[in-house]
């Protein structure tokens, strides 16, 4: 597994204080680089395309509570394509047209996806479908085995065997649960997360329910998810930002584990709502699903 150097963190992402001790391992000069990059020109840009996102996303929103009805394409169906297409499907994801689906994050719907869903079909990708979770959701397991059901459907209804998932927030988390303890990589090709807390997040301690303890970092959930999984079949990358305010600290929105040999792709300046908007972000999604993407972790530069 490498390793990704983040060289500008914001502040709120500095590193946690020594067992005992109240004061930041980090030095006063660290917290000062974290402090300027919170006015750097690419932070401004960033928290600027954040603000206006969540507000069309508010108004987008009320449109995305009904779950997406899927609407298989038959000419991309793999029963009814000649041998020579169906020798395709094998190798290029791209030219095989597998379904792709959408998973949101907490307390959201599938609107956050209105442009990446948009993107991901001209890029060639004929079935993009999103899927809506209960804002009722207990817990990420129960979550994860609807996910399951939602994605065995997917494949009864196109053909396919195996479907492409992307995941914002707690949507990567449920599909990674999925894959990963629930035998869904037999199901999912790949994973795409996009700013999901891999590693928990210090916002969990706001709130006392159920599911937001699940994502204190060290609960029970990623300990499970820390436990062995030699067979996983599915190919993870983890697309995590270093001005993300919800994944903190930022290095959470990492997917390290050793079994999974899972991709980390760090994009800087771009907030936790954007991630799915960003056009270096649908871009790299799009090549992910693809397999165009090797291994190995590496930076995304921040778009105009």
């Amino acid at each position: 597994m490498h390793g990704t150097v983040l060289s500008s963190a914001p502040a709120w992402h500095a590193p946690t204080a020594p067992a005992g001790s109240d004061v930041p391992a980090a030095s006063l000069t660290a917290v000062g680089k974290g402090l300027r990059s919170l006015v750097s020109p690419a932070a401004l840009a960033g928290s600027l395309t954040e603000l206006a996102w969540v507000g069309a996303h508010a108004l987008l929103y009320p449109l995305g509570t009904r779950t997406e009805q899927l609407r298989p394409d038959g000419r991309f169906r793999p029963g009814t394509q000649p041998p020579a297409a169906r020798a395709l499907f094998a190798d290029d994801p791209l030219a095989a047209r597998i379904p792709v689906v959408l998973v949101h994050g907490l307390v959201d719907n599938r609107s956050v996806f209105a442009v990446m869903r948009r993107s991901l079909r001209r890029r060639g990708f004929a079935q993009v479908c999103s899927w809506n979770y209960s804002p009722l959701l207990r817990d990420v397991e129960s979550a994860a085995e609807a996910l399951g059901r939602h994605v065995e459907r997917v494949c009864r209804e196109t053909g396919h065997d195996r479907v492409h998932v992307v995941g914002h927030s707690l949507g990567g988390l449920v599909a990674r649960y999925l894959v990963q303890r629930l035998g869904g990589d037999q199901r999912i090709e790949s994973l795409v997360t996009l700013g999901t807390p891999h590693g928990g997040s210090w916002w969990a301690h706001a709130l006392p329910t159920r599911l937001v303890r699940q994502l204190r970092p060290g609960s029970a959930l990623f300990q499970e998810l820390a436990a062995p999984a030699p067979d996983c079949r599915t190919r993870v990358t983890a697309v995590y930002s270093d001005l993300d305010q919800m994944v903190v600290p930022s290095a959470a929105g990492r997917c390290d584990h050793p079994d999974l040999q899972a991709r980390n792709v760090l994009v800087r300046g771009v907030g936790h709502m954007s991630l799915p908007i960003h056009r270096g972000v649908v871009d790299e999604v799009a090549a992910t699903l693809a397999g165009l993407r090797t291994d190995g972790d590496e930076p995304l530069p921040v778009a105009a």
